[in-house]
């Protein structure tokens, strides 16, 4: 995941505004509670994602991917005063020690949090959203996409993490690395689609920002 060094990297983290209280809670209790725990946004990620929300000012937003929630209470700081986030985990057993994190960043009305399959559960959300981070099991992100897109606004944005997969989309991945096989056949998917514009930023483990055309746009 790392493609600058470690002293580069140290710089921009000290150089970057200090994590709310209530996600250095957050992610002093992921490390030391959760399988996988390197699946947290962390703080330069997590600046990235609430500076991004913050421009847009989003009324509706989407996060496909909770994991423990560090994400979702970022990309909250940008909302409306009326707005909302929905957040989807497949992992239940996640679900009491996210919950109780909005209610300690007093999000707990401005969060949704749906448990279960999001291929299920995107189609009965009735709403159409400013922005969309996509974050969740690499194989489906083209189902995600194809789901959202008609779901976001003209002019809105989709995120979507992992883009560069430690960088395995340069290789020549295994027929059976489906993760990776994956990755790449998304990447093509929207460096080809004409409905949107994107920059892929070698940032982190790759973060790919796709804004959605309005319909007098054009290449």
């Amino acid at each position: 995941m790392n493609f600058i060094s470690k002293e580069i990297e140290d710089y921009a983290m000290l150089h970057t505004d200090d994590e709310l209280l209530v996600l250095k809670e957050l992610a002093r209790e992921t490390q030391a509670k959760m399988i996988n725990p390197r699946m947290l946004s962390g703080k330069l990620q997590g600046k990235l994602l609430m500076l991004i929300s913050k421009m847009i000012n989003p009324k509706r937003i989407l996060e496909i991917g909770t994991y423990t929630g560090y994400s979702a209470i970022c990309l909250a700081q940008g909302l409306t005063h009326d707005g909302l986030l929905h957040t989807i985990e497949i992992n239940e057993e996640l679900e009491d020690f996210t919950l109780n994190f909005f209610r300690k960043a007093h999000l707990e009305k401005k969060i949704k949090l749906h448990i279960g399959n999001a291929l299920e559960i995107i189609p009965n959300i009735d709403e159409t959203f400013d922005l969309v981070f996509i974050d969740a099991d690499k194989p489906n992100n083209i189902y995600y996409y194809n789901l959202v897109i008609e779901k976001l606004r003209p002019g809105g944005f989709i995120l979507v993490d992992n883009v560069l997969w430690s960088g395995k989309v340069i290789t020549k991945p295994d027929h059976k690395d489906f993760d990776t096989i994956s990755i790449i056949q998304f990447n093509e998917l929207v460096q080809n689609d004409e409905r949107v514009e994107n920059l892929m930023l070698p940032f982190r483990d790759g973060l790919s920002i796709i804004r959605k055309k309005v319909l007098k746009e054009s290449n």
